[in-house]
């Protein structure tokens, strides 16, 4: 999948500072291009193409959009039908309207308004909310965004998301491939001309994920992009969450102060060592996190979940460990990454500041996590709420 050399096109990146997009980077530069960061609307006509990884609400996205002027910008180059590459919410602002809006869902907030269509909530009575996990997609139209990805039923890909965009008639020359929900179906990708977007996240959809960038980036460098043929549709095929293989490493620091992957019986991950005083010997070693978590993904794993089974040393942000394998993992890992352990609410003991469990797992967030997981702290809420009545 990795380009040797780097190549003539350099991607603009359309980070609006509403979640993590690291692994987004890395995954265009995976690719062998070059990215330069859009930091006002004048950038954007000069682009060679855009992506937009679009993470949060939908109101929050519109609203930076808009405050900093990049919405009227974007329009003029969607509307010009330059390369452009929108990833989960950056597809959805593409639409009319959402009624992701302040959870009133009488609401409608207005997007780009590039496809007919408004962006709604799935049912949550008959579903459970959010879609999350790997599902498949059915083409709609072939493009050469897809030549790398043979058998779209064999090619499930990566979704997290509660919002999702119906197929309409004024929309269907836009659908690039669809998906299936529990029943629902909606539009997984759309396409018209040079203009793309994914509701999936290829950034954390594996090898698949990467075939599509790769040949996203290829077509745009080429000039092929646009050159899509619709595709006869069976209107009685349907996908499905597939199940995944979710590996979890418990880390801790060794003896050493190195972090290591260890198991152990109740978390006693010591080897037994009949010649020391106490009967046990150093921590159980069975590798390093990030090469062992390459491997696993290597090897076909969906999601990797990093468990620090010591919490924190001295403090939560200061645990600079493991960020770094976090940073480090999602340079060659695309598929989700989890960190749990000692996420949790607590106040620096020299400066006396304190640090809620959100500012915890944002800082987690930015090192490339894509999910936390938070125990005792989320205990300790519910126990507060029901306590105060």
């Amino acid at each position: 999948l990795r380009k040797q050399t780097t190549m003539t096109l350099t991607v603009s990146l359309l980070d609006y500072g509403a979640g993590n997009v690291r692994s987004v980077r890395n995954a265009i530069t995976s690719c062998g291009y070059s990215i330069i960061d859009i930091t006002s609307p004048s950038q954007i006509d000069q682009a060679d193409v855009i992506i937009f990884p679009g993470v949060g609400s939908y109101e929050s996205a519109m609203t930076v959009l808009q405050t900093t002027g990049y919405d009227n910008a974007l329009r003029a180059y969607l509307a010009a039908d330059r390369p452009y590459l929108g990833i989960c919410l950056g597809m959805q602002t593409l639409f009319e309207s959402s009624t992701e809006y302040k959870d009133d869902q009488s609401s409608e907030l207005p997007g780009l308004g590039v496809i007919p269509g408004h962006v709604i909530k799935f049912d949550e009575t008959k579903r459970s909310v959010p879609h999350i996990g790997w599902n498949g997609t059915i083409a709609h139209q072939s493009s050469p965004a897809m030549k790398y990805i043979k058998d779209h039923n064999g090619d499930e890909v990566y979704f997290v998301h509660s919002y999702y965009a119906p197929i309409t008639d004024a929309n269907s020359k836009w659908v690039l491939t669809r998906t299936t929900y529990e029943g629902q179906e909606y539009i997984s990708s759309v396409q018209k001309g040079n203009v793309c977007a994914t509701q999936f996240h290829p950034e954390k959809s594996g090898k698949t994920g990467l075939n599509f960038l790769k040949g996203f980036l290829e077509s745009v460098e080429d000039g092929t992009l646009s050159n899509t043929t619709p595709i006869a549709v069976n209107p009685t095929d349907h996908t499905e969450l597939v199940k995944r293989v979710v590996v979890a490493l418990d880390v801790r620091s060794n003896d050493n102060g190195d972090l290591v992957v260890t198991k152990g019986d109740q978390y006693d991950v010591r080897e037994k060592d009949d010649d020391a005083v106490t009967g046990r010997g150093g921590v159980r070693n069975l590798g390093k996190p990030v090469s062992l978590a390459a491997r696993y993904y290597d090897e076909g794993a969906d999601e990797i979940a990093f468990l620090n089974i010591t919490s924190f040393r001295q403090g939560v942000i200061e645990d600079m460990p493991m960020l770094q394998v976090l940073e480090e993992a999602s340079k060659s890992i695309f598929v989700p990454l989890t960190v749990g352990g000692g996420i949790r609410s607590y106040t620096d003991p020299e400066s006396g500041k304190v640090y809620s469990a959100l500012e915890v797992a944002s800082r987690y967030f930015r090192a490339g996590a894509d999910k936390i997981s938070i125990g005792s702290d989320a205990v300790y809420a519910a126990e507060d709420y029901y306590a105060s009545g």
